[in-house]
């Protein structure tokens, strides 16, 4: 008689990079002989993939473990995995809170799972989080999609921003080289994709670990000499690339955006604060009066691009007045899409030990007043939408309307529209803009 196979379960919390992780995870496991179980309790491994950017993701992380290690003292040959940015700030203190635990993984180590499996399945309890030299990645990822796929092209970051812990847990940067780059879209062309995210913590940061100058005495290899090498990937109809950091975005790199039919007219750019004090407190590196001239260059160059940005709230010492200055940034610009969040002290982070923190109180109600701000605005850009003709790719089914299809234009806003996604699936296809919300489109295919 054949023993079943074991099954896995992971559970991703955070950013696209954890996204991409769990993805890359998720192969490794497939090709050990794992199966993915949909329901955590049917699985015999269970990998959560943690976050630690904000207080409420990890707490989320703790209350899940809570239930697993319940769960393992009944069934012993459960193997309980913490991965991601939880696993490497705790390291050996989560095994001290959670002793069910059979491995704490930190993300550089993600190539490696297979390797440290096998020393659970000996017996031992493994921690893997000092730093390591992010070995050029041959892993074959378990991706989500069919038509869209994220390719990592820097690891790690070398910002020191006083309140973010993404350096202190995800390493130095570590550039992979354009071939390797370039290789995985060709084969992700060939595997009939047709959209990649290339990512990166710090993607403007690309290439500058890498050997190699001009003669004009430039780097090599920046972000923009990387869209040039990749922009004729066959098979490939879409690029974008994300995060991107104000102080490291040339004029150079938006020409190229302008010039390349396929990279996306779609830009990622955290402002953070609408006040010079407080991103120099944040060691920001830029002015807002600098943040503003990027988005007026894109702009030139591209009138209808779309622009998305992250912004914190209530930071150490943030007063009434710089907070409003916030507020005048997103009514000024017009964005797309703004991620907020209320600042929360990280731990081994400069800002979490300055005495001037603000309340719970005031970071809440000025959440509540950007957010509004945010959809008020958005849904003034969207309007641009309506009555045109947009080019959306196909990506899946509505979920909550089975007879429409879901993608996204060019710009990244989500569209709905009638069709069959077994038709469709993949397809860029005309759709005229019949209905314009804040953050989504719903329209129908046009007639050619």
């Amino acid at each position: 008689m054949t023993a079943s196979p074991r099954r896995y379960h992971i559970t991703t919390f955070g950013c696209q990079m954890n996204k991409a992780d769990s993805e890359r995870m998720a192969g490794i496991l497939e090709e050990m002989g794992f199966q993915w179980s949909e329901d955590p309790n049917d699985a015999d491994l269970i990998l959560y993939n943690t976050c630690t950017i904000r207080d409420n993701a990890e707490h989320k992380v703790y209350s899940y473990l809570g239930r697993q290690a319940e769960r393992k003292r009944q069934q012993p040959e459960l193997t309980l995995v913490v991965a991601g940015c939880v696993a490497q700030q705790e390291g050996e203190a989560l095994l001290r809170r959670v002793p069910e635990l059979d491995m704490v993984m930190g993300p550089q180590h993600a190539n490696r799972l297979r390797d440290l499996l096998e020393q659970v399945f000996d017996g031992s309890q493994v921690v893997a989080t000092e730093p390591v030299n992010i070995i050029e990645d041959i892993t074959k990822p378990r991706r989500e999609s069919k038509v869209t796929a994220w390719v990592n092209v820097i690891y790690g970051c070398n910002e020191r921003c006083t309140y973010c812990v993404v350096p202190s847990v995800r390493g130095v940067e570590q550039s992979r080289t354009p071939e390797a780059i370039r290789a995985e879209m060709e084969e992700l062309g060939r595997q009939g994709y047709k959209e990649v995210t290339l990512l990166g913590q710090n993607i403007d940061a690309y290439g500058r670990d890498l050997p190699g100058v001009t003669p004009e005495g430039r780097h090599q290899h920046t972000l923009t000499d990387l869209l040039y090498y990749v922009s004729d990937v066959e098979g490939i109809e879409r690029i974008r690339f994300a995060t991107s950091h104000p102080r490291y975005f040339t004029e150079r790199l938006i020409r190229a955006c302008a010039e390349l039919p396929k990279v996306c007219e779609y830009f990622h750019i955290p402002f953070q604060s609408g006040d010079n004090d407080i991103l120099k407190a944040m060691a920001r590196g830029y002015t807002h009066e600098k943040y503003r001239r990027i988005i007026d260059t894109i702009r030139s160059y591209m009138p209808d691009a779309s622009i998305s940005a992250d912004a914190i709230v209530g930071f150490p010492g943030e007063t009434e007045e710089q907070f409003e200055k916030t507020l005048q940034v997103v009514g000024d610009i017009g964005f797309d899409l703004v991620n907020t969040a209320a600042y929360s002290p990280r731990p081994n982070t400069p800002a979490a030990l300055w005495e001037n923190q603000v309340s719970e109180e005031v970071k809440a109600d000025r959440l509540q007043r950007l957010n509004h701000l945010v959809s008020i605005k958005a849904a003034e850009r969207s309007q641009r939408y309506f009555g045109r003709i947009e080019e959306v790719l196909v990506e899946d089914q509505n979920p909550k309307a089975p007879t429409q299809v879901m993608g996204r234009t060019r710009g990244n806003r989500l569209t709905f529209f009638a069709g069959d996604i077994n038709e469709l699936r993949g397809r860029v296809v005309p759709v005229k803009i019949t209905e314009v919300r804040a953050f989504s489109l719903t329209g129908k295919i046009a007639k050619e």
